[in-house]
Protein backbone atom coordinates (compact mmCIF):
# COMPACT_ATOMS: atom_id res chain seq x y z
CA UNK A 1 0.00 0.00 0.00
CA UNK A 2 2.67 2.56 0.87
CA UNK A 3 4.63 1.73 -2.54
CA UNK A 4 1.43 2.37 -4.71
CA UNK A 5 0.62 5.78 -2.56
CA UNK A 6 4.06 6.55 -3.20
CA UNK A 7 4.15 6.24 -6.96
CA UNK A 8 0.47 7.73 -6.73
CA UNK A 9 2.12 11.17 -4.88
CA UNK A 10 4.55 11.01 -7.65
CA UNK A 11 2.52 10.99 -10.70
CA UNK A 12 0.16 13.91 -9.04
CA UNK A 13 3.22 16.24 -8.18
CA UNK A 14 4.92 15.75 -11.49
CA UNK A 15 1.59 16.76 -13.28
CA UNK A 16 1.28 19.55 -11.62
CA UNK A 17 5.18 20.53 -12.30
CA UNK A 18 6.08 20.56 -8.65
CA UNK A 19 9.54 19.62 -7.31
CA UNK A 20 9.79 17.24 -3.87
CA UNK A 21 11.58 20.63 -2.62
CA UNK A 22 8.76 22.76 -3.54
CA UNK A 23 6.27 19.95 -2.30
CA UNK A 24 8.20 19.92 1.15
CA UNK A 25 8.45 23.41 1.39
CA UNK A 26 4.32 23.92 1.06
CA UNK A 27 3.54 21.07 3.30
CA UNK A 28 6.80 22.19 6.11
CA UNK A 29 8.66 18.45 5.93
CA UNK A 30 12.17 17.80 4.73
CA UNK A 31 12.34 17.08 0.71
CA UNK A 32 14.08 13.94 1.66
CA UNK A 33 10.77 12.78 3.45
CA UNK A 34 8.97 13.10 0.31
CA UNK A 35 11.32 11.42 -1.82
CA UNK A 36 11.09 8.43 0.80
CA UNK A 37 7.39 8.35 0.60
CA UNK A 38 7.43 8.42 -2.83
CA UNK A 39 10.05 5.53 -2.93
CA UNK A 40 8.08 3.39 -0.16
CA UNK A 41 10.78 4.01 2.12
CA UNK A 42 8.39 5.54 4.34
CA UNK A 43 4.62 4.71 4.76
CA UNK A 44 2.24 7.23 4.07
CA UNK A 45 1.75 10.44 5.99
CA UNK A 46 -0.90 10.89 8.33
CA UNK A 47 -4.32 11.53 6.76
CA UNK A 48 -4.12 15.07 7.45
CA UNK A 49 -0.90 15.75 6.20
CA UNK A 50 -1.91 13.83 2.89
CA UNK A 51 -5.28 16.28 2.84
CA UNK A 52 -2.47 19.21 3.19
CA UNK A 53 -0.56 17.69 0.12
CA UNK A 54 -3.52 17.69 -1.35
CA UNK A 55 -4.32 21.18 -1.15
CA UNK A 56 -1.11 22.08 -2.11
CA UNK A 57 -1.00 19.84 -5.56
CA UNK A 58 -5.15 21.30 -5.85
CA UNK A 59 -5.86 17.47 -6.26
CA UNK A 60 -9.26 15.96 -4.28
CA UNK A 61 -7.82 14.47 -0.95
CA UNK A 62 -10.04 11.07 -1.25
CA UNK A 63 -7.42 10.56 -4.33
CA UNK A 64 -4.34 9.73 -2.14
CA UNK A 65 -6.46 8.84 0.75
CA UNK A 66 -8.19 5.52 -0.40
CA UNK A 67 -4.72 4.67 -1.23
CA UNK A 68 -4.33 4.45 2.30
CA UNK A 69 -7.42 3.30 4.73
CA UNK A 70 -6.97 6.67 6.19
CA UNK A 71 -9.76 9.22 7.22
CA UNK A 72 -8.51 12.83 8.48
CA UNK A 73 -9.17 13.59 11.75
CA UNK A 74 -11.82 15.62 11.17
CA UNK A 75 -14.08 13.11 9.50
CA UNK A 76 -12.91 10.69 11.99
CA UNK A 77 -14.32 12.65 14.72
CA UNK A 78 -17.75 13.22 12.67
CA UNK A 79 -18.50 9.97 11.80
CA UNK A 80 -17.54 8.51 15.64
CA UNK A 81 -19.57 11.12 17.44
CA UNK A 82 -23.06 10.47 15.32
CA UNK A 83 -25.07 7.63 15.76
CA UNK A 84 -26.60 7.81 12.51
CA UNK A 85 -23.61 8.60 10.76
CA UNK A 86 -22.28 5.18 11.67
CA UNK A 87 -25.32 3.66 11.48
CA UNK A 88 -25.19 4.90 7.53
CA UNK A 89 -21.52 3.41 7.35
CA UNK A 90 -22.83 0.17 9.01
CA UNK A 91 -25.62 -0.34 6.28
CA UNK A 92 -23.60 0.68 3.17
CA UNK A 93 -20.95 -1.84 4.26
CA UNK A 94 -23.58 -4.54 4.65
CA UNK A 95 -24.67 -3.77 1.84
CA UNK A 96 -21.40 -4.18 -0.30
CA UNK A 97 -21.48 -0.66 -2.42
CA UNK A 98 -19.99 -1.20 -5.80
CA UNK A 99 -17.38 2.40 -6.89
CA UNK A 100 -20.66 3.29 -8.83
CA UNK A 101 -22.66 3.15 -6.02
CA UNK A 102 -20.59 4.95 -3.57
CA UNK A 103 -20.40 7.84 -6.27
CA UNK A 104 -24.31 7.99 -7.04
CA UNK A 105 -25.08 8.22 -2.93
CA UNK A 106 -22.02 11.53 -2.92
CA UNK A 107 -23.95 12.48 -5.83
CA UNK A 108 -27.42 12.66 -3.98
CA UNK A 109 -25.57 14.37 -0.84
CA UNK A 110 -24.05 17.10 -2.86
CA UNK A 111 -28.33 17.54 -4.78
CA UNK A 112 -29.44 17.98 -1.04
CA UNK A 113 -27.42 20.92 -0.31
CA UNK A 114 -27.88 22.31 -3.73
Amino acid sequence: MANQFGEALRERRRTVGMSQRELADKIDVDFSYISKVETGKLPPPSADKIVEICLVLEIEPSELLALTGKLPTNVQKAVGTSEVAQEFLQEAQRMALSEDEWKNLVRSLRKLRD
